[in-house]
């Protein structure tokens, strides 16, 4: 088991989101969690990361537990974790390899390791020719593929993709997921939040629906 969610009770500015739920994902896994808009998938990130903490319950990430974590081990949770963020949230000064360098050194990674990790993250994601290049010079595609490169470069034990394919055109999109779907057949667990049922259906795998404030198992056929 590499995440857990345990009688999980979550509200926001008096909307309830999380009313006792629960869900397991094991090591390796890949899962999608669903839901329109709105209904609260992001929520269920941030709570994986512990930008926000359940009112009950308890939300397990390997060793890392809400209902013990304190402030200063967040960073630590985090480190173990690749976020692909909606809105890229790269540095627009910095090169793309500046960009990952950054991520490098805020963990202190050793010298000798910056260069092999970037090249190896960005070859995973086909854009080593285009690590000197600016993110303002990159289609929306090529960013995307950026982030995806920063939240592997330090080898997670748990990618978390919000809306991954959010604003990309179709073809685009099947070169993100299949993207993450060769990250996941290399060992990482990865959980993407959705609405896109067609790109489950095109890359089908264990789905939950978030809905009536619980995790509720879907099937690929019943989309």
């Amino acid at each position: 088991m590499i995440l857990s969610f345990e009688d999980v009770y979550f509200d926001y500015n008096g909307h309830s989101i999380l009313s006792g739920a629960s869900f397991v994902m094991n090591s390796g896994e890949f899962l999608y969690l669903i839901g329109p808009s709105g209904s609260g998938k992001t929520t269920v990130l941030k709570l994986i990361y512990m930008d926000l903490r359940p009112k009950k319950g308890a939300v397990a990430i390997g060793e890392f537990n809400s209902l013990f974590m304190k402030e200063r081990y967040i960073p630590m949770l985090r480190r173990k974790l690749g976020i692909i963020f909606q809105d890229f949230r790269l540095l627009n000064d910095r090169t793309i390899e500046e960009n990952l360098a950054f991520v490098l050194h805020s963990v202190n990674s050793p010298k000798r390791e910056v260069k092999r990790k970037i090249f190896n993250a960005l070859s995973l994601v086909g854009l080593s020719h285009r690590r000197n290049s600016y993110p303002s010079e990159l289609s929306g595609g090529e960013q995307q593929r950026v982030v995806i490169a920063r939240a592997i470069i330090n080898d997670p034990i748990l990618i978390l993709a919000d809306e991954p394919t959010g604003n990309l055109d179709p073809d685009t999109s099947k070169q993100i997921m299949e993207i993450l779907r060769d990250i996941n057949a290399r060992g990482t667990a990865v959980l993407v939040a959705t609405h896109n049922y067609e790109i489950v259906k095109k890359y089908p795998a264990r789905v939950l629906k978030l809905q009536n404030e619980k995790f509720n198992p879907v099937q690929v056929s019943e989309l």
